[in-house]
Parts: structure tokens; sequence; C-alpha cells
């Protein structure tokens, strides 16, 4: 299998199933797009890694990461390697003791471990093919966004934009220290707003 890496554009609301999340895979050389429909825990758990935020205790992946490293196990790559009945299937290639081994994982699991690992996502140019949609115009009305985008317009009492930059940051550890990651993610893309002004 010729392997085609990708990078994580992004997570958008579903527009198919409510509840759900679209995580959007795009071809590292290539303007192909792979969105995979996954839930609102599993959004979260990706979403976190990809706003830089820290939790208070380990998550579920941050623990099987701490795990790995503790018996020396590294996650070399991840590669999405079947698409079936719209379900992707992916695995993970693993070295231990100069062994590698295969194990198999859910593609929104292998996504999240591969954020927390630093390690490439590949796949082939056949699941490309089945499930590679091609965007014609990309720009701020793309419907690739964060999770905070997904936010419906707060009322103008609860805007973040009232408070100081040193207030966003109290708020910000507070939201992360009491696991609110929603809210967290919205300070931190205000407090984002403001370095870039």
């Amino acid at each position: 299998m010729q392997k085609i890496r990708l990078n994580i554009l992004g997570l958008s609301v579903s527009q198919t199933q409510s509840g759900a999340y679209a995580l959007v895979l795009a071809e590292e050389e290539g303007d192909r797009r792979i969105p995979i429909i996954i839930g609102p825990v599993e959004a979260q758990a990706i979403a976190i890694q990809l706003e830089g935020l820290k939790p208070p205790r380990p998550l579920t992946h941050d623990l099987i990461k701490n795990m790995a490293l503790a018996f020396e196990i590294a996650l070399l790559e991840v590669t999405i390697y079947k698409l079936e009945e719209g379900i992707f299937y992916s695995e993970l290639l693993c070295e231990m003791g100069g062994k590698e081994i295969k194990i198999d994982s859910r593609t929104s699991d292998a996504v999240a471990l591969a954020l927390r690992f630093r390690c490439p996502i590949y796949t082939s140019e056949e699941i490309l093919k089945k499930a590679g949609i091609v965007l014609e115009q990309e720009d701020e009305n793309s419907p690739v966004r964060s999770m905070a985008d997904e936010e419906t317009e707060a009322p103008s009492g609860s805007s973040y934009s009232q408070y100081s930059t040193d207030e966003l940051n109290e708020l910000l550890n507070d939201a992360v220290q009491n696991e609110d990651y929603e809210k967290a993610s919205i300070i931190r893309d205000e407090l984002n707003k403001r370095e870039k002004k």
C-alpha cells in the first residue's frame, strides 16, 4: 500500500448526524479532505490536544501515552487502512525493544494518540478515492472550524471581550482545573484573537 500522509485540518459540527462532529483530515500534498464522523467525547479528546490545553489530571489518551512511555513503547505512525460501510478502520504501528507491533484502533482514538505522540497519520490512495472530497473554495466561510466556533453566539452579557487579559488567563486556568474544556477553548480563542491584533 502506498502511504499518503494526512494532516488534521480541524473539527466541525456534523451536518449529517445530530450531536456528532466531523474530524477533517487533509492530504498533505494535495487538496482532498476526508471527513470522519466522531462522537462529542472523541472530538473533545482531539480538541483538547489541538488547543494545547493541559488538563489537571491525565485523560484516557494521556494515560495511554504515559503508560507507553513508562514501558518504552513508541507510537511510530497511525494508518487508516480500510473504509467499509462508512466506517474507517485504523491501526497503530508501535515499537518496543526493536520489535514492531500493529494494534487495531478506532480512528478517533488513533488520531488522538497521534497528536499526543506527534507521529504521522497515513492512508491509502484507495481510501482517498472513496472518501476524499475537494473543497472548491476555502475561506473564512469554510465549514472547517475549531470546536469553539461551534458555540452559539454568546449573549452580550456573557461575552469574554469585556475581560482583561489577566482576567481571561485566570478564567482559563479555572476552566481547565474544572475540566470545562469547551469554556476553556472559547477563552483561549479570545486570547489568541487579542494576540493577533
